[in-house]
């Protein structure tokens, strides 16, 4: 397993009146969460669009357990439990200190400039070999 850990703080245009987030907020978030773990395995978003490729997001799930407030300290939480082939599959935990707020889970695909489906490139293939082989599958706690 990949984990990366994002803090963002809350800003008030994120929220509604009564200060609580926006639930369609929490998209960006996992944005930030995923685009932070790839760029720490060597692999920047910008550097992969540069190289033709892109991750469109296939599907979204998002489970709301607590809400999160204006000028918040979020903790972005991003695990990638699988190596993958075709598909990428994310899980989000997003805390407010050691509460947990939310959890959700996202799918990718690489697609070329077309949006055709690729397989993924020869780089990303070998950051994830790497990747797995030196992470222990021991899941952290915040």
């Amino acid at each position: 397993m990949i984990e990366s850990r994002q803090q963002v703080t809350v800003r008030y245009a994120e929220t509604d009146m009564m200060g609580i987030v926006y639930h369609g907020n929490y998209l960006p978030w996992f944005e930030i969460g995923r685009t932070t773990l790839l760029k720490e395995m060597g692999l920047p978003y910008r550097q992969l669009e540069a190289d033709g490729f892109r991750l469109p997001v296939l599907e979204v799930a998002v489970k709301y357990v607590r809400p999160a407030l204006y000028d918040d300290t979020l903790t972005i939480v991003t695990k990638m439990r699988e190596k993958p082939a075709l598909r990428i599959r994310l899980e989000y935990e997003v805390y407010r200190g050691s509460e947990l707020l939310a959890t959700g889970q996202t799918m990718h695909a690489f697609v070329d400039r077309e949006g055709k489906p690729v397989r993924p490139p020869a780089n990303v293939v070998t950051a994830m070999n790497t990747a797995f082989a030196s992470r222990p599958s021991v899941e952290k706690k915040v």
